[in-house]
């Protein structure tokens, strides 16, 4: 093993619960944290989530990762599923007990303002004022004083030291004026400081409640899988926990019920309901040999499953974190984000010292100070922390619902600027069902000639061999398995029959292997079928035999899928390894102009590159293995998930429905998450820009800053909330 094959067999992923974070400031001091870990390759930090997703080459553990995160000044722990949920319901419950006990302290003191409204006048006594703000600055806004002096040890600055420098100077203000001589009950500002923290913890508390909202789609797929399932074991149907059941064995599933595994159904007929899943709004009919997802719902038949794949390996697990993977990650314009928040807050701070100087020297240092306080207050930079984790998390958990999964940010943004869109045929725009149209043999000996195509084909799973074993099935031909049968990807197959070489396969290939080219016309079969010729080993070299033509028929909305692109501005282009007249013939129908016919696995990806040249931004979707290489190419790879795991793997977006419409509805909602980005970013630094000047100026009081500053983290989550509405059919 190469050192690099070491490198990459260390490499682990931990996942980490943040606690403590309130804005993007937050975010950066905890990556920066563990990323001066020893061992750590990167970070990334969510402020949405909460979460933290840590690479490392082996050196660094969970521990140390911790413990560096705590020295910062933050809380991390291990994310697990079950304990995050508690954890997470018991700070809900903390933190909703602490925003109830701030409202009560906070009303006296606002009574007065809100008397005024009413023409009455009444003032509390300055102890009663004093009583009400103490336990509020120190014990409710005691976390704002740990956070900013943690953030003070490292040299960094936060928003927790903006509101902890704001709401100090507005109660050491009022203590310096309550204990002086004479006393006036309008110089005390402790409502100030008192409702300054009880809006900043309702607000934090209804971000938190957001937050946790637009992350429903990932608690929803968790929630799929039951905890148990009932085995046959020995005969005997016995319950048993999830985590023990192993592949192999087989479960039984009674209508209604969730099928608790990934398998294949090998007794019984049903309706499953695949909806949360793969986003199909209609049961599929499922019958022996048919494959099931565990977390589907059983229709109306009682079915036994044999256990191909649990736990971590499951298609649901797979989904999981997929989805949570790409919503952990960062968009390319949250690391802006991120650059601008790290000198936000000096600043700030900086321009919150001008005003009260600014004032000072004019002789009015009481409002310096009050305007230096809203400067503070105003300015925490919450919203530039949410705008782009919140809109990811909702575009991604909508695109999910849907049946779109969206590897990471990166492919969000780049498929939002797609220009053009090339299809693989096969499988991809036709329903990769052919079934034999014609069949031609040179020496008038049909029967033959498709006996041994059928011989040849027996051990493929390709879409043509599964036609040719149909036809041969039809005509009530002895089929034996071919020896020393090769698959030959994007050119054919070839293996022994009755003890002479042969070969199926496209007439290319055939003529590389020096089979007269004049003999495979094809002039004999429908134009636009697709032909795959056989060849027979004769005195050492190959003679054509005759030709067998298949013919593909579109799946059911890719015509409307390719309108809808062109609309959209989309160029498309069809790629296909089958000849010219069949790309051609299915190109015409579903209205595709630009046809790349006859290209070999290995040469997708080369004419992948060449649609990009000249600056294009080129998605490619396919669904079998020839098409991975091209798929890992494009901008974008778009892989149906009823091909491979190998097409999945290569591909930025996996569309979990066999449905081409699939592709225009992942580009729309691209286009809507980071239309959703670029709204939040600019609304929350329009925010700053027109509030900072206003609160330096004296147009707005500290506790009109507070409320501001709240609303605008609220809006910012409430216009990506927007995007959990969105649906498939939104994009036609």
């Amino acid at each position: 093993m190469t050192t690099l094959d070491n490198l990459a067999a260390q490499t682990r992923e931990f996942r980490f619960a943040i606690g403590g974070m309130t804005c993007a400031s937050c975010v950066r001091h905890v990556e920066q944290a563990l990323e001066r870990v020893p061992g750590v390759l990167d970070a990334s930090v969510n402020l949405a989530t909460e979460s933290a997703a840590v690479h490392t080459d082996g050196r660094a553990d969970a521990a140390a990762l911790i413990a560096a995160v705590a020295d910062a000044g933050y809380d991390a722990r291990v994310a697990q599923e079950s304990s995050a949920d508690v954890a997470a319901v018991a700070d809900d419950a903390r933190e909703t007990r602490h925003v109830v006990v701030a409202a009560l302290l906070a009303l006296p003191l606002v009574a007065p303002m809100l008397a005024s409204l009413v023409g009455r006048h009444w003032m509390p006594p300055g102890w009663l004022q004093l009583a009400l703000a103490t336990p509020l600055q120190f014990w409710l806004g005691a976390r704002f004083y740990r956070a900013a002096w943690t953030a003070l040890r490292h040299r960094t600055a936060n928003m927790d030291l903006l509101i902890a420098l704001g709401t100090s100077a507005a109660y050491g203000l009022s203590l310096y004026n309550l204990a002086a001589v004479e006393p006036h009950a309008q110089h005390l500002y402790f409502e100030t400081s008192a409702v300054l923290i009880a809006l900043v913890l309702a607000g934090k508390w209804l971000e938190r409640r957001a937050r946790r909202k637009t992350g429903a789609a990932i608690r929803a797929l968790q929630k799929l899988a039951p905890e148990r399932a009932r085995i046959v074991r020995d005969g005997v149907e016995t319950w048993v926990a999830l985590a023990d059941v192993v592949p192999g064995d087989v479960a039984i599933v009674l209508p209604g019920e969730r099928v608790p595994v990934d398998g294949e159904i090998v007794d019984g007929e049903t309706q499953i309901d695949e909806s949360l899943i793969s986003g199909e709004s209609l049961p599929l009919a499922k019958s022996p040999g048919d494959a099931v997802t565990g977390g589907s719902i059983n229709g109306d038949g009682r079915i036994a499953v044999k256990t191909r794949a649990v736990g971590a390996e499951s298609r649901l697990a797979r989904i999981i974190r997929l989805v949570e993977n790409a919503q952990s990650r960062k968009a390319p314009v949250q690391y802006l984000v991120d650059r601008i928040s790290a000198v936000f807050v000096p600043i700030v701070v900086a321009l919150a010292l001008i005003t009260l100087v600014a004032w000072g020297a004019a002789g009015d240092w009481r409002s310096g100070l009050i305007n230096a306080i809203a400067v503070l207050v105003i300015a925490c930079p919450c919203a530039l922390g949410l705008a782009t984790p919140t809109a990811l998390i909702a575009g991604m958990g909508a695109a999910a619902r849907s049946g779109i999964l969206v590897r990471d940010a990166d492919a969000l943004e780049r498929a939002e600027k797609l220009d053009v869109v090339a299809f693989d045929k096969t499988g991809t725009l036709t329903q990769g069902r052919p079934h034999v149209v014609a069949v031609r043999a040179l020496d008038g000996d049909e029967a033959t000639l498709v006996a041994q195509a059928a011989s040849l084909s027996a051990g493929s799973t390709h879409p043509l061999a599964a036609a040719t074993l149909a036809a041969a099935a039809e005509r009530g031909l002895a089929v034996t398995v071919a020896d020393e049968a090769r698959n030959v990807p994007g050119h054919g197959v070839t293996g022994i029959v009755d003890g002479r070489r042969v070969w199926l396969g496209s007439a290319r290939w055939l003529a590389s292997l020096g089979v007269d080219a004049n003999a495979l016309d094809g002039t004999a079969t429908d134009a636009g079928a697709t032909l795959s010729w056989l060849a027979r080993e004769d005195a050492g070299r190959p003679l054509p035999v005759g030709v067998i033509a298949f013919r593909d028929t579109p799946r059911e909305g890719a015509r409307e899928a390719v309108a809808t692109l062109r609309a959209a501005g989309i160029d498309t282009v069809m790629i296909s390894g089958d000849r010219s007249e069949a790309a051609h013939a299915i190109a015409a129908s579903l209205g595709i102009a630009r046809v790349l016919a006859e290209v070999t696995p290995e040469h997708k990806a080369e004419e992948v590159e060449r649609l990009r040249a000249g600056g294009r931004t080129v998605g490619m979707v396919g669904d079998g293995v020839n098409d991975a290489p091209a798929l890992a190419v494009a901008d974008v790879g778009f892989a149906m998930a009823g091909g491979t795991d190998v097409a999945m793997e290569a591909a930025g977006v996996t569309l979990m429905r066999n449905d081409p419409r699939l592709v225009s509805a992942a580009i729309d909602v691209a286009r809507r998450t980071t239309r959703k980005i670029r709204q939040n970013l600019f609304w929350a630094f329009v925010y700053n820009a027109v509030g900072l000047p206003l609160a330096a100026l004296g147009w707005l009081n500290p506790v009109v800053a507070g409320l501001a500053m709240a609303l605008s983290s609220l809006s910012v989550i409430g216009n990506a909330g927007l995007l959990a509405r969105w649906r498939a059919d939104d994009a036609a």
